[in-house]
């Protein structure tokens, strides 16, 4: 594999970022500085912990960005709950995320597994 961008982990997670992007114009003003930046911030850092550990140069290095990767997976998910609580997306909208994060949070941990048979 000769970019992140194969990486089909990379590739799902890129999607629900921009997904949230869509999603997050909608909330209140009031939210931009907080949940919508921690919510944009949170999600944006999945793909790009996944892009940067697959450029180093140790799987020691490659798992550590996967985990911090993973650690962001599950603040958006809980942004994603308190938004849903706060009436900042349907339920709809919700099940369709928190699923997208479920997807990328196998995926991750699919690929964790394999990397760890090569330390």
């Amino acid at each position: 594999m000769k970019s992140f961008k194969e990486l089909l982990v990379w590739q799902k997670s890129h999607e629900l970022v921009l997904s949230i992007y869509r999603i997050t114009k909608c909330f209140p003003v009031e939210e931009r500085y907080g949940l919508v930046s921690q919510l944009r911030r949170s999600s944006a850092s999945i793909p790009a912990n996944i892009a940067e550990g697959f450029k180093r140069s140790s799987t020691r290095e490659y798992l550590h960005f996967l985990n911090i990767a993973d650690s962001s997976l599950e603040e958006t998910k809980y942004h994603l709950i308190l938004s849903r609580d706060l009436s900042y997306i349907v339920c709809e909208d919700f099940e369709f995320l928190n699923a997208k994060c479920e997807e990328i949070g196998k995926m991750l941990g699919g690929l964790q597994k394999k990397l760890l048979l090569r330390v």
